[in-house]
């Protein structure tokens, strides 16, 4: 494995993990905020305590799977994986569907919870929820871009992405609305949707040019697709919404 490699499995982590991040820290906050910071805290370390150990347990056993079974299962889900980031982030570049607001999901769930009178465990549950929800989706991507070899530096990308929005979350005490999260998801979108592309073509015994830098070839490729795709969406809308 090259620094071409190395740097897009960090790079891959680090962004989807800002991405989820935000999303559980918006919730957490929400809890803090109305119900307390015990409660919140409590149900985030507990969730975070149930993620640790997933990993800790997931990621050995794949180490033990075939290579050439394990990079074609694992392309077929990073691109899967991928493409659901990508579309969304596509849409709502195009204004299709509206653009993912931290703000509102922040004032909802604040509300939520003010009118639930389940106390104490409601507010951990909720935190506890969000953590998991969201870590699942980071765990998987550590464990997928960064089996047999990679783990060490996904996992340090997903680390310092979580270190960063916590400390950002909690110095600011509100959720971080100003991260431009769909330009997150699309760049997530393309960098899995490329892996995806490499390990299917890797698994199926493919040699590609320049190996681990076809990376680099399939990541420009799949953004300059993206970017012309939010372009096709973008004037389709206009043109139906013109016509009606």
């Amino acid at each position: 494995m090259n620094w071409a490699h190395v740097g897009t499995v960090i790079l891959a982590a680090f962004l989807a993990s800002l991405v989820e991040c935000v999303e559980a820290l918006t919730i957490v906050l929400a809890v803090g905020t109305t119900r307390g910071w015990r409660p919140a805290l409590t149900g985030a370390g507990a969730g975070a305590l149930v993620l640790t150990v997933v990993t800790l347990v997931a990621g050995p056993a794949l180490q033990r799977i075939p290579l050439t079974s394990l990079q074609l299962v694992i392309g077929v889900l990073l691109l899967v994986f991928g493409m659901r980031w990508l579309v969304k982030a596509i849409l709502r570049a195009s204004g299709v569907i509206p653009l993912h607001d931290e703000t509102a999901i922040y004032a909802n769930e604040t509300a939520a919870l003010a009118r639930d009178r389940g106390g104490d465990r409601i507010a951990v549950l909720t935190a506890f929820k969000a953590v998991i929800l969201e870590g699942l989706e980071v765990i998987f991507i550590v464990i997928a871009v960064g089996a047999h070899g990679l783990l060490a530096p996904a996992a340090a990308g997903a680390v310092l992405a979580a270190a960063l929005v916590i400390l950002a979350g909690f110095a600011l005490h509100r959720p971080l609305a100003r991260v431009p999260e769909n330009s997150l998801k699309f760049a997530v979108g393309v960098l899995l949707s490329a892996f995806g592309v490499f390990w299917m073509g890797e698994g199926l015994g493919y040699s590609w040019p320049g190996r681990d830098l076809a990376l680099i070839g399939l990541i420009a490729a799949v953004a300059a697709l993206g970017l012309l795709a939010v372009v096709v969406v973008q004037r389709s809308a206009t043109t139906h919404r013109s016509s009606v």
